[in-house]
């Protein structure tokens, strides 16, 4: 069946679904494959439990004319999110970084909320699937489309450029992650830019941070012609300013006709960056400093990304959704900055980074002893292996830490928690 005659079906049954735990009512289910599992042999279960079709790519498992039988599922998800991405003539923003991609995605949608019907990736949905059920998901009534995109090797980013054809993008930054993946920071710098390299042949537009000289360096030797900047000096379309970050923030920000102060809900001083970019993108909009500003303080983070937890016992800095050595830094700076009587740093490993990982933890041990903080406590193998010298508590695994904070519980506290989302920290919340 070619992608016309499956989009004819999409278009009657326009929700997608991939999981039969998820199955709603006349969707249409693609039978993805996976390392440990065949979602062919859950194709029947999926109709069963109410799809209207299910997109399979092994014959052996289509009953009837409700199995549509496809060379590679997987691909038909991808063409059929691509073929629909074509009939949407509005504003795309694609958005990667190494850090700040999800927090910029969710600051940009809750500016545009405030005057367009606005669709943004849902969750981490930024990968080879996740970008698909993203384009499928948007509706023909929403007039601007916010993608996330991310990858841990090169030409992925250029892949999903192809599906999401964005007609306006922005990395974040681009810093040490995914290290082993993409073969190094340049080959990060490589990945990432092929955003910008997307938009130079499609004649889209990128905003770029001028205040960060790797995306400088990355624009200029790329030759970008259609390029908004925003932030460095005052040559940008908007500048700003951290006036407050004790823990959350207040920023200034200002064009040649505004000065505006806008008080968030985030922490971290690495934020003002990702507020400066939804500025930059509303104004570019449209938009009105008032709606601007009405996002900006409307948004709540809940994803564990610059996140205040207040529990009975303990004011928590909740950063535990990732970690590398970029975001490892930035948050370690900003935590040294907050004012607080009893400050603690709870440090988890970070995954992914191949050779370089034991040269990198021990620079953040390192940092971590040039933070301020009155006690300092790593959690991970890494982190114990290189533990020789450094006065402070250590734990090969997140549960023999758990079992540490019932015995001596924290009171009165400021805790940074900072780690990759396969150490499980959040196990610890509860304790604190």
């Amino acid at each position: 069946m070619t992608i016309e005659a499956i989009y004819k079906v999409y278009s009657k049954f326009p929700h997608v679904c991939t999981d039969t735990r998820k199955i709603s009512r006349e969707c249409l289910f693609f039978a993805l494959k996976g390392e440990s599992f065949d979602g062919n042999k859950f194709a029947e279960k999926a109709i069963e439990a109410g799809a209207a079709y299910a997109v399979i790519d092994n014959a052996a498992y289509q009953k009837d004319d409700r199995y549509i039988l496809v060379d590679d599922v997987l691909v038909t998800l991808q063409d059929l999110a691509r073929y629909h991405r074509r009939q949407l003539a509005i504003p795309f923003i694609g958005i990667t970084g190494t850090n700040g991609k999800t927090t910029t995605k969710e600051l940009l949608n809750a500016v545009f909320s405030q005057k367009f019907k606005t669709y943004a990736t849902q969750g981490n949905l930024n990968n080879h699937i996740g970008v698909p059920l993203t384009l499928l998901s948007i509706t023909h009534d929403v007039e601007i489309a916010i993608v996330e995109m991310g990858a841990n090797h090169q030409k992925e980013i250029g892949f999903l450029c192809s599906i999401a054809e964005p007609t306006h993008g922005m990395i974040t930054n681009v810093g040490k992650a995914h290290l082993e993946g993409f073969g190094g920071f340049e080959g990060v710098k490589k990945g990432k830019g092929e955003l910008y390299d997307f938009l130079k042949d499609s004649g889209g537009i990128a905003f770029i941070n001028a205040a960060n000289d790797h995306l400088m360096g990355m624009s200029l030797s790329r030759q970008l012609k259609d390029v908004i900047y925003y932030g460095g000096d005052d040559s940008g379309l908007v500048n700003g300013r951290i006036v407050e970050n004790s823990p959350l923030l207040t920023v200034e920000w200002r064009t040649d006709a505004v000065v505006r102060i806008v008080k968030t809900n985030l922490t971290g001083a690495y934020n003002l960056e990702n507020i400066l970019a939804a500025v930059s993108m509303g104004l570019h909009f449209g938009l009105s400093a008032e709606e601007i500003n009405k996002g900006i303080e409307s948004y709540q983070p809940g994803n564990n990304r610059s996140q205040i937890t207040r529990t009975a016992l303990n004011t928590l800095v909740c950063d535990y959704y990732n970690a590398n050595p970029s975001s490892m830094s930035v948050a370690l700076d900003n935590f040294s900055g907050i004012e607080a009587k009893h400050k603690v740093l709870i440090v988890g490993d970070m995954f992914e980074l191949g050779e370089e990982s034991a040269q990198e933890h021990l620079a953040v041990l390192e940092k971590a002893f040039q933070t301020d903080a009155s006690q300092r406590i790593f959690i991970g193998k890494q982190f114990y292996e290189n533990r020789s010298g450094f006065d402070a508590l250590f734990f090969e695994t997140t549960e023999e830490a758990a079992e540490a904070f019932k015995k001596a519980p924290f009171r009165d506290a400021t805790i940074l928690i900072k780690g990759s989302r396969g150490m499980k920290l959040e196990q610890l919340v509860e304790l604190l």
